[in-house]
């Protein structure tokens, strides 16, 4: 049957949409970690020293990457075998899990030891969550948009990612307007865990009427046409002959390792944007508080306008790729993260004026979107639909696990240290490596393997015989 083109642009708009509310719940749930933890940290973590609690939780938080290359293996393996929004459905299940342990634990004073290890299970849950569901709905996004408008579409991965810190920040500032601040610390940092789990299930419902990316049913289609006919790709059997096995399965890590110049690209990429992108959000609100010595609910305020007009970024400058290529705003990136970072951070320790402090992370933020906006289409354009989740979930986790799930805990190390201003040089130092990538890297939108696929998807998803082939739907 034939789609007309608005029809057709409506259904890949509904896709995205369904997508990124997901998105949007999952990483809330992650995010209100970060925000609430200047809340919560005397909960689980006795000790007169303020600092000591704050390190204690961004060592929990640091823990929790450790799980997100798990998630990435596990679920983007799942999301290349089973299909992409089977593994999104999974993915908000397990953090709806993690969420509301949380949100029940009594403290230390309550069951002693007991209390942070239970934090700390449900942090490796969300963890294990959010490793797969970056994958996937990079994965998913990059595959459902529209050719020529996949940097547009696939950019409202980062906005739903920043919008779930929005809300996060959205609900820290409600709480503050009609709780005190010992009702905060005491039981009202419950409250938005409490709203994520809800969240999360109503997200598992809504994910399970989103349609299955057509480039995955064809890739399925095509695998079982060749079993059924005896038939297998020249690849394959060249691979057979060779090794003397059998070539290896869609999802494996035997089938990712033929692609070791593709993963080393997805770490190169990543380790900057990571560094920079924890550093610009989630520890910038700590950095104003404990640093610049500006109030809670004013850096709370700063912080929400900030990531607003960030949000609203990520779609112009997804589109902008579209029409220029992805590899020169990750130049743009590159070259002004890694000189002006210092500078900004250093500038902003000594602001205490709540305008002067919301210009200058708007500042880092322009910068960032260099990266933000695209990071996911780049990534899932060097990688063919039979390994794409796994391409990019696992290099990727990978590199956030080591760099940006250490970076609050080395930043706040140094700080107490007394040594806070070579954490920014850290920061500028990541960017720098990640630029001499960027410098020798391909234009991936010319040579996508997305666009590559495409005409084998539209070929494999008409005839009805042949979609019966492909995984039923839940």
């Amino acid at each position: 049957m034939t789609t007309t083109q608005p029809a057709s642009e409506r259904r890949v708009i509904a896709n995205v949409l369904r997508g990124s509310i997901g998105n949007l719940v999952e990483w809330y749930d992650w995010y209100v970690y970060a925000a609430f933890s200047v809340y919560f940290a005397k909960t689980f973590f006795p000790t007169d020293d303020p600092a000591a609690q704050l390190l204690s939780t961004a060592a929990v938080f640091a823990v929790g990457f450790l799980m997100r290359p798990i998630g990435g293996w596990l679920l983007g393996r799942y999301a290349d075998r089973f299909g992409r929004r089977s593994a999104l459905t999974l993915s908000v299940s397990v953090m709806a899990a993690g969420s509301l342990l949380i949100a029940l634990t009594p403290g230390y004073q309550t069951i002693g030891l007991a209390a942070p290890i239970i934090l700390l299970l449900a942090r490796l849950l969300q963890g294990l969550s959010v490793g797969g569901e970056y994958a996937t709905s990079a994965t998913y996004l990059s595959e459902v948009a529209s050719s020529g408008k996949r940097g547009f579409y696939s950019s409202f991965q980062y906005v739903t990612l920043v919008a779930g810190q929005l809300v996060a920040l959205g609900v820290q500032i409600v709480l503050q307007q009609f709780l005190d601040n010992a009702q905060m610390h005491d039981w009202g940092w419950r409250i938005p865990f409490v709203i994520g789990a809800a969240g999360a299930l109503v997200v598992m419902w809504l994910r399970r009427g989103m349609d299955e990316s057509e480039q995955f049913e064809a890739a399925v289609v095509a695998e079982r046409l060749d079993t059924a006919t005896g038939t297998a790709s020249r690849q394959g059997r060249d691979t057979a002959a060779a090794s003397g096995t059998p070539a290896p399965p869609r999802g494996s890590l035997r089938m990712l390792l033929q692609y070791p110049r593709e993963c080393l690209l997805v770490m190169g990429l990543t380790l900057g944007g990571t560094v920079a992108f924890y550093t610009y959000t989630t520890y910038m609100q700590k950095f104003m508080i404990y640093t610049s010595g500006i109030s809670k609910p004013t850096v709370a305020w700063i912080n929400f306008i900030a990531l607003l007009v960030f949000v609203v970024l990520q779609p112009l400058a997804g589109g902008l790729s579209d029409r220029i290529g992805r590899r020169k705003l990750l130049m743009f990136f590159g070259v002004a993260g890694a000189l002006l970072t210092v500078p900004i951070m250093t500038v902003l320790a000594h602001t205490k004026n709540p305008i002067a402090a919301w210009a200058l992370m708007m500042l880092a933020l322009v910068i960032i979107t260099g990266y933000t906006s695209i990071n996911a289409i780049v990534k899932a354009e060097l990688f063919p639909t039979k390994i794409r989740a796994l391409g990019v979930g696992l290099p990727y986790a990978l590199t956030v696990a080591i760099f940006g799930g250490t970076a609050e805990m080395i930043a706040v190390a140094l700080k107490k240290a007394g040594h806070e201003s070579l954490f920014f040089w850290y920061v500028a130092g990541c960017i720098g490596i990640s630029l001499i990538t960027y410098y020798f890297m391909r234009e991936t939108s010319k040579e996508s393997t997305i666009d590559a696929e495409a005409p084998a998807a539209d070929t494999a998803s008409a005839p009805d015989e042949e979609r019966e082939l492909a995984p039923a739907r839940a």
